[in-house]
């Protein structure tokens, strides 16, 4: 046990980010889909965690992603200084061990947030809950939960009066303002109860245009959730967030 303070503690940011290259030799380059992109590119790709609070936010950890047809060329590696005992790990499971690192650590960490990279992972999320850490994490909206269908089903039945017009912070024209709806997902007996009384809930939370609200498959988008406090940005179209 250890003496944590009252104030809502900070959350860390999982994210991948990758670094474009040129030629073939350094560490784990090679051609992938890279985010930052959009495309599939020569480059490398790194996991990073950042840990973020009101008063601003600086990086704590980071893993070099090595594929797999790396990690089965040893000579190759060896040329690049990659240790010998590098295992191929998906960026998952970099992750999970950054996760690990990170609550083992003196930083006061009480919930996560990282893109559908990681999100739709359901590891990543049963590790979370395991730990007993909170997390908002974007799925695509095709992601499936327990107890539930398709995440883009629930907010296709959502009625108009479920969807709320706010805004999620300014951006370079102004305040983002969307349509906003949340929807409880089903609890999960394993991590949602103590005894038999419920003490943590799950939802989705998506977000629409205003101008163009039947402008995705199932009739309504169900993209990203809104920014956090400490200054997130999501804005692709294609997720939507489960909370707990």
């Amino acid at each position: 046990m250890r003496d944590l303070p009252r104030r809502p503690h900070p959350p860390q940011r999982r994210s991948t980010t990758p670094g474009s290259k040129k030629g073939t030799t350094s560490a784990g380059v090679q051609r992938q889909y890279s985010g930052t992109a959009g495309r599939t590119e020569n480059c490398q790709i790194g996991v990073f965690a950042a840990y973020a609070t009101a008063r601003g936010r600086a990086l704590v950890d980071r893993e070099l992603y090595i594929p797999k047809s790396w990690a089965e060329d040893r000579e190759r590696c060896r040329a690049a200084k990659v240790p010998d005992d590098r295992e191929f790990a998906t960026k998952g499971e970099l992750a999970r061990h950054m996760v690990l690192r990170a609550l083992g650590s003196p930083l006061p960490i009480t919930w996560v947030t990282a893109d559908s990279a990681y999100g739709q992972e359901s590891r990543f999320r049963r590790l979370l809950e395991q730990s007993g850490v909170g997390y908002v994490l974007a799925v695509p909206k095709s992601q499936f939960t327990v107890g539930c269908p398709r995440i883009e089903g629930l907010f296709a039945q959502a009625s108009d009066e479920v969807w709320e017009k706010t805004s999620c912070g300014n951006g370079a024209k102004g305040p983002r303002v969307y349509h906003w709806a949340a929807v409880r997902l089903p609890a999960v007996a394993e991590f949602d109860y103590q005894g038999e009384v419920p003490h943590r809930m799950r939802w989705a939370l998506a977000r629409r245009s205003i101008r163009k609200p039947d402008d995705a498959p199932g009739r309504r988008p169900c993209p990203r959730a809104e920014p956090s406090p400490t200054g997130a940005d999501p804005t692709d179209s294609r997720h939507c967030r489960v909370c707990r």
